[in-house]
């Protein structure tokens, strides 16, 4: 009994913070998303206004397009981050001169502060001044321009969250290649098991617990990313990069309606809990299911 005690009053103050800062704003985010409220208008007050405001954004066709690119940019994001991170955590399993300097160096975008890294792609990709469009335009050239196109802006955004975010993923991934025993390859090498065999078959198995919450983590945050994508396209051309974090920020901000981003703001926190959701049934509870039979 005592040691139960002495647990709960360790635990308290991290409960604290956790009511504080997590639970009780999701609590006034959810109560404001069934009112509507414009503190800067003529009437400051706040009305209740039921479900309006989630009937809205269901015909809301410019929310209806930021979850479909923000889908699209979390996917291409994350799938080459997984993949290129577990390549980088396998070269740096192997010894080579100058291992240890390299792995510093990769890993110094993970100090670097998210509106930071927007703000210096910004300048990398001015058409006048950076150094990606001179080297294309003299390689290949090709005249990039992110301010009218599309694709380009798009593509920029995706090869920036992989830079910024890939260090994270081999780490991750590093610390599970270097925890496993070396009984189980070794024993498949003696059963003549190749290279791929070896993968798909032992490697995976045992690293999946770590490659699932390393997606988990990255798909959280490439769904909720506003700040890097916001200094290098502030949300254009056009729509092209209007993720959801940045239409929320221009319904609240601009427009002041914040009774409506906190319903979009509840509703993207459900889709993203039932992507998570379904990327775990998929990887885990359906293998978990064949192995009873």
């Amino acid at each position: 009994m005592r040691s139960n005690t002495v647990g709960w009053l360790m635990l308290a103050p991290t409960i604290a913070i956790l009511a504080i800062f997590g639970i009780a704003p999701f609590i006034y985010v959810l109560y404001l998303a069934f009112h509507h409220w414009n503190p800067f208008g003529a009437d400051p007050s706040m009305a209740y206004n039921g479900a309006n405001n989630f009937r809205r954004l269901v015909f809301d066709q410019e929310f209806l397009g930021s979850v479909a690119v923000t889908a699209k940019f979390a996917f291409f994001a994350v799938l080459s981050e997984i993949a290129l991170g577990y390549a980088l955590a396998q070269l740096f399993m192997r010894e080579f001169p100058g291992r240890g300097f390299f792995r510093t160096i990769h890993t110094l975008p993970l100090i670097v502060a998210p509106i930071v890294v927007g703000s210096v792609w910004r300048l990398m990709t001015t058409p006048s001044i950076g150094i990606i469009p001179y080297l294309l335009r003299h390689w290949f050239g090709y005249d990039l321009n992110i301010g009218r196109d599309a694709s380009a802006a798009f593509a920029l955004t995706v090869i920036m969250d992989i830079w910024h975010w890939t260090p994270l993923v081999t780490l991750t991934l590093l610390a599970a290649l270097l925890a496993l025993p070396k009984e189980p390859f070794e024993q498949a090498q003696i059963d003549g098991a190749n290279r791929w065999q070896i993968f798909w078959h032992v490697t995976l198995p045992m690293i999946r617990p770590a490659i699932l919450a390393t997606v988990f983590i990255r798909l959280m945050d490439a769904l909720r990313t506003v700040d890097e994508v916001w200094m290098l396209t502030s949300g254009g051309p056009g729509a092209a990069t209007r993720y959801v974090g940045l239409h929320i920020w221009k319904i609240v901000f601009p427009k002041t309606d914040y009774g409506y981003g906190a319903a979009i703001s509840v509703i993207v926190l459900y889709l993203t809990l039932v992507m998570c959701w379904l990327l775990y049934v998929a990887l885990v509870a359906r293998r978990e299911k064949k192995r009873t039979f």
